[in-house]
């Protein structure tokens, strides 16, 4: 059985319409007025799952920056051991 709006109902009733019109149109407003409350559920339920996204997605870009941040350190220490690593190999070939 469907949901139905009394105070529309009598409203109608009371403007003059039949007793079936106005049970019908209450009906409907009521149908409708169920389906926008689903609706505003879903739509309250997307607005969490963005804010969450949205949260991951700049705790990921704050990690991105700190590795951004420490690649300079990270490229001299780098050069710096292949730098040793080619003078070790000159010293062992010159010990031949």
């Amino acid at each position: 059985m469907a949901l139905i709006l009394d105070s529309l109902y009598d409203a109608l009733k009371a403007a003059g319409a039949s007793d079936e019109q106005a049970r019908t149109a209450a009906r409907d407003v009521a149908a409708y007025d169920n389906r926008l409350s689903h609706i505003d559920r879903d739509l309250s339920l997307l607005k969490w799952m963005v804010g969450a996204v949205i949260a991951v997605q700049l705790g990921t870009f704050w990690m991105q920056w700190q590795v951004v941040g420490r690649l300079s350190g990270i490229e001299a220490r780098i050069t710096a051991t292949e730098a040793s690593a080619v003078v070790d190999r000159f010293s062992l070939a010159d010990d031949f």
